[in-house]
C-alpha cells in the first residue's frame, strides 16, 4: 500500500531479459533505501514492485509481460520514474490509499503553466471514467492528485509547484503516456452498485 506522495525521482539504468520476466535496474536518486530489504515493495511510477537484488548503486526488480502489457515506461531505459517506498502503519497518510495497481495507460493532451500554476489534462481509458469524479482522488505515473474538473473525454488537475519541483511532471508534454490508479473507494463502490443492479433486473 502507498500514499502517492513521492519520495525521490530516479531512473531506469538498465533492462536485461530472464526467463519468464524482465529484470529492470533502477538508479534509486535519492531515495533512502537503508531500511528497503530484498522482498519489500517500492511503488515505480505507479505500479508496485518487488526488489529483488541490490546491485551497484541499483535496486533490481523482476517484472512480468502482464505489468509491461498494462504499464508504460518501465522497461525505457534512462526513463525518469516517480518513486515511493511501501507504506507502514505508523506513517502519516497525506496523499490517499493507493495499491500500486495500475488500471490503464492515459495520455496528457494539455500542459499548460500559468505562473507558478500548471493545467494537466488526461486523457483516460474509456473504462475508467465511471470511478474518476471532480475533487475526487487519481494516481498518475504514482503521484496522488485531486481532480479539479471531469469533461466527456478527459480529466483535468490543477499542479502546484511543489508537485512539479518533485516528481517527473515537468518533464510532460502532450502525447506523453501516464499510467493512471483510480481511487479504490470509488471501484468498490461502482462494484457494489453494478452487483445491486444486476440483482434488480
Amino acid at each position: 500500500m502507498f500514499t502517492g506522495i513521492i519520495q525521490a525521482v530516479g531512473s531506469i539504468r538498465h533492462v536485461s531479459s530472464e526467463e519468464d520476466a524482465v529484470r529492470i535496474h533502477i538508479d534509486p536518486g535519492k531515495l533512502d533505501l537503508t531500511d528497503v530489504a530484498i522482498g519489500d515493495s517500492i511503488a515505480v511510477d505507479g505500479a508496485c514492485l518487488t526488489v529483488t537484488a541490490f546491485e551497484e548503486g541499483c535496486f533490481t526488480v523482476d517484472v512480468s509481460g502482464e505489468t509491461l502489457d498494462c504499464t508504460h515506461g518501465l522497461d525505457i531505459p534512462g526513463n525518469r520514474v516517480n518513486l515511493e517506498k511501501a507504506l507502514r502503519f505508523s506513517d502519516r497518510l497525506d496523499g490517499h490509499l493507493v495499491n500500486g495497481h495500475v488500471e490503464g495507460i492515459g495520455e496528457v493532451v494539455q500542459f499548460v503553466q500559468t505562473g507558478d500554476r500548471c493545467l494537466l489534462a488526461i486523457k483516460p481509458p474509456s473504462q475508467l471514467f465511471k470511478y474518476i469524479i471532480p475533487k475526487g482522488s487519481i494516481t498518475v505515473d504514482g503521484v496522488s492528485l485531486t481532480v479539479n474538473r471531469v469533461t466527456s473525454g478527459q480529466v483535468e488537475i490543477n499542479l502546484i509547484p511543489h508537485t512539479l519541483a518533485n516528481t517527473t511532471f515537468k518533464q510532460f508534454k502532450p502525447g506523453k503516456k501516464v499510467n493512471l490508479e483510480t481511487d479504490m473507494i470509488a471501484k468498490y463502490v461502482a462494484h457494489l452498485l453494478d452487483q445491486a443492479q444486476g440483482r434488480q433486473v
